[in-house]
C-alpha cells in the first residue's frame, strides 16, 4: 500500500476516518433492515442518521487525502497542484459545515414525521426485534467512539473529532431508544398498552430535539473560516510578535493579516522599513526565518509570508 499506510490505522487521521467508515456502513445496514423487521421508524431514522454521517465522514476522508497529499508534496497529480497551487485547505471548513447542516435537516425532517406519527395515533412495532437492534449498535457505536477519542488525542483532527461527535450522538440516541424500546415491551399486556403505539414517534421527538443543537458549533466553526475570520489568540500572537520585531530591528511598522482556513493558520507580515536600510539581501533572509520562528506552528499546515517594503502602499 502507498506510505506503507495499513488500510484501518489508528494512528493516522485517514486510518481512523477510514474505521469510522467501515463500522459506520454496518450500523447504517442494521438500521434500516431491523427498522423494516420491526416497523419502526425511530430505527430507520437511527439508520439513515448513520448513512448520512457516513457519506459525510467518505467526503471528509478525500479532503484528508488531498490536504495531505498537498501538504506533504506526494501522490497529488500535477494539474491538481497546478490548479490549486495555494492547497486545499479550504475544503475543510466546507465540509464540515455542508456536515453540520446536513445532520441538522435529517434530524428537523425526522422531527416533523414524529409529530406527525403522534397526531395520527402512533404505530405498532416489534418492541423484542427493536431491542436486540439497540443492544447491537451502542456497543460498536461506543466502542468505536472510545477508539477515536483515544487516537485522536494524538492526532489532533476537526474531522475526526466532528466523527466522535456524531458517534457519541449517535449512540446517545440508539441508547435513548432502547430504554423507550423496554417501557414499550414491559407495558404489553397491562392497562397501559394503549401507549405502546406512541412509545416510537414520541421517543423519536425527544432525540430529535436533544441532537439538533449539537452540530450547531461545528457550521459556526466552519462559517467563520470559510469568512476568514481571524481567532483572536492567533492575531493577538501575531501581532505582538510583529511588534516587538520592529521595536528590535529599528523597522519602521508593520501590517499583519491573519486568518484560520479548517487546519491551516495564514499569516502575511508586511514590514516597513526606513529610508536608507541597505541591509543585503542575505540579512533580509535572516530577519524572515527569525520572525517565522518567533511565530511558531512551522509545518505543512502553516502558510507565512513575510514581506519588506520601504513604500507603505505595498503593505496596505
Amino acid at each position: 500500500m502507498a506510505d506503507k499506510e495499513r488500510l484501518f490505522d489508528l494512528a493516522s487521521e485517514r486510518g481512523v476516518l477510514r474505521t469510522g467508515i467501515a463500522v459506520g456502513f454496518v450500523i447504517s445496514a442494521l438500521g434500516i433492515g431491523f427498522g423494516l423487521a420491526s416497523g419502526s421508524f425511530s430505527i430507520m431514522f437511527d439508520g439513515f442518521y448513520s448513512l448520512v454521517d457516513l457519506g459525510m465522514s467518505g467526503l471528509s476522508l478525500m479532503v484528508v487525502n488531498l490536504i495531505t497529499a498537498h501538504a506533504v508534496s506526494r501522490d497529488l497529480p500535477r494539474r491538481l497542484r497546478e490548479r490549486f497551487s495555494m492547497g486545499f485547505w479550504h475544503l475543510e471548513p466546507m465540509v464540515l459545515g455542508l456536515n453540520g447542516i446536513l445532520l441538522m435537516s435529517v434530524a428537523l425532517y425526522a422531527l416533523f414525521n414524529a409529530v406527525s406519527s403522534l397526531l395520527a395515533g402512533g404505530r405498532d412495532l416489534a418492541f423484542g426485534v427493536a431491542i436486540v437492534y439497540a443492544v447491537i449498535t451502542i456497543v460498536l457505536g461506543g466502542t468505536i467512539a472510545l477508539v477515536e477519542i483515544r487516537a485522536n488525542r494524538k492526532i489532533d483532527s476537526d474531522f475526526v473529532r466532528l466523527d466522535i461527535s456524531g458517534w457519541v450522538m449517535s449512540t446517545g440516541i440508539t441508547a435513548a431508544l432502547l430504554v423507550a424500546f423496554c417501557i414499550g415491551y414491559f407495558i404489553q399486556g397491562t392497562r397501559y398498552a394503549w401507549l405502546s403505539p406512541y412509545v416510537d414517534p414520541a421517543v423519536l421527538a425527544l432525540v430529535c430535539l436533544a441532537i439538533l443543537p449539537v452540530p450547531f458549533a461545528t457550521v459556526r466553526r466552519a462559517l467563520s473560516d470559510v469568512l476568514l475570520m481571524t481567532p483572536d489568540s492567533l492575531r493577538e500572537h501575531v501581532e505582538q510578535v510583529a511588534a516587538a520585531f520592529v521595536e528590535k530591528h529599528g523597522l519602521a511598522s508593520y501590517r499583519a493579516y491573519t486568518a484560520r482556513v479548517g487546519r491551516s493558520n495564514v499569516i502575511e507580515l508586511h514590514f516597513i522599513v526606513r529610508d536608507g536600510d541597505d541591509r543585503a539581501m542575505s540579512a533580509w533572509d535572516a530577519l524572515r526565518d527569525e520572525v517565522g520562528t518567533a511565530i511558531g506552528q512551522a509545518g505543512p499546515h502553516r502558510w507565512l509570508t513575510v514581506v519588506f517594503t520601504g513604500d507603505t502602499r505595498w503593505a496596505e
